[in-house]
């Protein structure tokens, strides 16, 4: 299987970006400029994994943006190309990012996500996510809530032990030579 492996997001980049984007939220996604800019700010981390085949081929397999405020991180996006899902590389993306908000000290990490994302949701629950509230009508194509979701301090025993056993399914998948 390929091996993945993760590199900040770069405008070269950008096209297969969109591609991901369109596929995954339709008429209503991101726009090349959108990601342009939040590439260069400079509170923002943007992320790809990519999957090498064994003839050295790079194929972009998803994505992850985060905004960095003070002891608190903001997930903007996260999108995996279609033909990678259900391979553990949203888990993956997700640890990398985690790795790196460790490093810079971050507490705290919210996001949004649509209440009928059942897949998405179940995902962030898997890394002690909690649903604390609701945007009522948040997504502007159809008027759809959000889930406003929060983990605990990311320090705490109880969220480490939840991330490191993340951190090891992730780490298992890659050790036997699957796409995580």
């Amino acid at each position: 299987m390929p091996k993945l492996f993760f590199e900040d997001m770069k405008e070269e980049y950008l096209d297969e970006v969109i591609k991901i984007e369109e596929i995954s939220y339709g008429e209503h996604h991101w726009s090349k400029d959108s990601f342009r800019t939040e590439i260069k700010n400079t509170v923002s981390r943007y992320v790809c994994a990519f999957l090498e085949d064994e003839t050295g081929k790079r194929v972009l397999a998803g994505y992850c943006g985060i905004w960095r405020i003070f002891e608190e991180a903001h997930i903007t996006t996260l999108a995996v190309d279609p033909k990678y899902r259900g391979k553990k590389i949203a888990q993956a993306l997700l640890v990398y990012m985690f790795e790196r908000l460790y490093n810079e000290k971050i507490k705290f990490i919210t996001l949004e996500v649509r209440t009928s994302n059942i897949a998405a949701i179940k995902l962030y629950e898997k890394f002690g996510f909690k649903s604390l509230g609701v945007r009522k009508k948040y997504y502007q194509n159809n008027n759809e809530d959000a889930l406003i979701m929060w983990t605990n301090n990311i320090f705490s025993d109880e969220f480490k032990s939840l991330y490191n056993e993340r951190k090891r399914e992730v780490e298992s998948a890659n050790a036997n030579e699957q796409t995580v």
